[in-house]
């Protein structure tokens, strides 16, 4: 069973894969790192959603596989099996990206 699989994020928590940035075009073009900067990433794992005061559940916004925009600070790194993850919460994923 990999790292990743054994890892459930609790509550409204989100475990995501960021995306590597390109460092060379299309064309072979070595890119300056600073273009390359993106807070893209996959979700990998969701937790169950968080809850009011009163115990209603509340559902998550992202879901498995969801390509996302991440906030460019926060998060907790964690690492799995060698690769490198980042949990969140629910509330500080920016959006969903569509293709």
């Amino acid at each position: 069973m990999s790292a990743v699989r054994r890892l459930i994020p609790l509550l409204d928590r989100v475990l995501v894969q960021k995306v590597e940035p390109l460092t060379k075009s299309a064309g072979g073009i070595l890119l300056p790192e600073s273009s390359t900067k993106m807070n893209e990433g996959v979700v990998v794992k969701v937790g169950s959603g968080g809850r009011t005061r009163d115990g209603t559940p509340i559902p998550m916004s992202v879901q498995e596989g969801d390509k996302v925009l991440l906030p460019e600070y926060g998060g907790t790194p964690v690492k799995l099996g060698g690769d490198d993850f980042t949990l969140y919460r629910d509330e500080d994923i920016l959006g969903i990206l569509k293709e």
